[in-house]
Formats: structure tokens, C-alpha cells, sequence
């Protein structure tokens, strides 16, 4: 019997500090996600820059997402549909590199996070599917 793709994709919510960005993901961030490329334009980062609030209040977000957003909590975006290539705006906007917001992410400060990076990055020990015993 062929396997649906919602139980499939569902399967890989269990691997530790991974969000998988599928189909509903996207649906469930749209707004996230398009305030995040009106960061594209630099009158729009002027104007959130100069009240972070007031622009989140002029889209279509939730409180909170609002309140990740301004919190610049990433994992509660990313499970709220945000996606790490429209969030990264944000961190450009706020003058940071893609891995230092990413190590953010993480339980490790910057300098720790890019030293494992350059040693290869994480272990796969104890990063893989929990109900898989890894």
C-alpha cells in the first residue's frame, strides 16, 4: 500500500531540531514569510527599523508571530511556517551574517557554533530519528 505524503512527511517531525518545510509549513508562514521579503526593499527596512510594531501591525500575523518576530526567535518561527532563506532579511536587516543568526538557533554561541562547523558540523549521534533509536 503506497505510503500518503502528509503520514510520511510527518515521520520526520521526530528527528531532534529539525523542522521540515513542507507544503503546510508554507501555508501556515505565508505572512511570516512575505514580511519577511518586503525586507528586500530598503524603504520598507527603514520603516521597520524605525518602529518595529507599527510595520508588523500593517500584515496579515498573528500575535504570535508577531511577538517571535520581534523576540527574533527563529525555532518558534520556523514552527510557525517561517522559512530560513525569507528570515534571513531579518537577520540581514539587523547586520547579521546568516551564521551568526543560525547559531542563534542553537545552544551555542557563535564562536562555538562556527568552530563546529569548520570541524565538519554536528555529530549525527543522537540527531537522528528518535523513534529510529539514533
Amino acid at each position: 500500500m503506497k505510503q500518503d505524503i502528509h503520514e510520511y512527511l510527518a515521520e520526520l517531525e521526530d528527528i531532534p531540531g529539525t523542522r521540515i518545510y513542507t507544503a503546510s509549513r508554507a501555508r501556515k508562514g505565508y505572512w511570516i514569510n512575505q514580511f519577511a521579503m518586503s525586507l528586500m526593499k530598503d524603504d520598507n527596512r527603514k520603516r521597520f527599523k524605525a518602529d518595529e510594531r507599527v510595520y508588523l501591525d500593517a500584515w496579515k500575523l498573528s500575535e504570535e508571530a508577531k511577538q517571535a518576530l520581534l523576540a527574533r526567535d527563529y525555532n518558534r518561527l520556523l514552527d510557525l511556517g517561517g522559512n530560513v532563506y525569507f528570515l534571513s532579511k531579518l537577520f540581514s536587516t539587523d547586520g547579521l551574517s546568516f551564521a551568526e543568526a543560525v547559531s542563534t538557533m542553537t545552544d551555542m554561541t557563535f564562536p562555538e557554533y562556527r568552530d563546529m562547523m569548520l570541524k565538519g558540523g554536528r555529530s549525527p549521534v543522537g540527531n537522528r530519528s528518535i523513534k529510529g533509536g539514533y
